[in-house]
């Protein structure tokens, strides 16, 4: 196996603008402490509150984490919680500066319930969303334009994450890849399964059942992905690749050149929560791309970063420390 381990100084120092969905992780926790009179449910008895940048903004979060930085595109509403999403960001490292504010719709939340029972993370009992799917407004995407105008000059790559709540319409997609390309910057999306709004960039990423529904058909075996892999690098017209992660079972990969691979997944134990597994995978997918890294090495070192991530509950931002002793326990040269 290569030395993956050379490549992790080269996830530093670059410059990535994050487009798409950003959410407010809130993770509520408590106690279980007695079953409700009321209803067959457990009552938690309230012990911490914690904030987390989600969506696209977790990508963002991974490129900071591993020293590049990460200038985010997104949309929030004119509402408290906006000014604590804006906080969180910032809090990270996280360039607020292209976020724009349309006061028609909310800012997205996702809150986590969890209960504390005595292991070693809580366990979610429940989760609600505030939210909107309804598609930005056609002067929300000219700001929205204007800001990736703005900041493209400042980038070295574009990455798109799409959690499908309304902001990656397909004629905004359009204009930042034509904007893009011809500033000649990597574009690489983590499409969660509206692929054909992605052809012609360099790398995207989707899941094995995201690849099941986008061809309508069963995929099980490496052989399997390796065709879909293929066949997808080749309708969207990749000009490096085409990922698809499979959990425990890796990733595989279809290149430009037509050659396909699968990179096994590392022996992780542990696992608890795959929440934000994917986010690490494109972040580090693009970094290592900018830094040099072909390929399939680029999808070994995505995996062992996501293999971190899925022993932590909610999204986790591995640091490169972190990652050069997963490739050293994990084997990585």
């Amino acid at each position: 196996m290569a030395d993956l381990k050379g490549w992790v100084p080269r996830l530093a120092g670059q410059a990535v603008l994050v487009i798409g969905d950003v959410f407010l992780d809130e993770y509520l926790i408590g106690r279980a402490t007695r079953m409700s009179r009321e209803a067959p449910i457990p009552v938690l008895e309230f012990e911490q509150r914690q904030l987390i940048p989600g969506g696209a903004a977790n990508p963002a979060a991974n490129i900071v984490a591993l020293g590049s930085a990460a200038l985010q595109v997104g949309v929030i509403g004119s509402d408290s919680t906006g000014t604590m999403l804006r906080q969180v960001l910032q809090g990270r490292g996280i360039d607020i500066g292209s976020l724009v504010v349309d006061a028609g719709r909310p800012t997205t939340v996702k809150t986590r319930i969890l209960a504390q029972m005595g292991l070693r993370f809580p366990q979610q009992v429940a989760r609600l969303d505030t939210l909107s799917r309804q598609p930005i407004s056609e002067a929300v995407e000219r700001q929205v334009v204007e800001a990736v105008q703005l900041r493209l000059p400042e980038a070295r790559a574009v990455l798109f994450s799409d959690y499908h709540t309304g902001l990656l319409t397909a004629s905004l997609v359009e204009r930042v890849r034509e904007t893009a390309e011809g500033a000649g910057l990597l574009l690489t999306a983590d499409a969660q399964g509206r692929l054909d709004q992605y052809s012609g960039f360099g790398i995207v990423k989707c899941n094995a059942d995201e690849a099941r529904a986008y061809l309508r058909r069963d995929l099980s075996s490496d052989e399997d992905f390796a065709a879909a892999a293929l066949e997808l690098r080749e309708r969207l017209a990749l000009t490096l690749g085409m990922v698809i992660t499979r959990g425990a079972d890796g990733a595989t990969l279809a290149r430009a050149d037509g050659t396909t691979q699968h990179c096994p997944a590392p022996a992780v134990t542990d696992v608890y929560d795959t929440v934000g597994a994917g986010d690490t995978t494109i972040a580090v997918l693009t970094l290592a791309a900018l830094g040099g890294a072909p390929l399939d090495e680029a999808t070994m070192l995505a995996n062992t970063a996501s293999g971190l991530v899925v022993r932590r509950v909610g999204n986790y931002a591995p640091r490169p420390d972190e990652l050069l002793g997963a490739l050293e326990s994990w084997g990585g040269e």
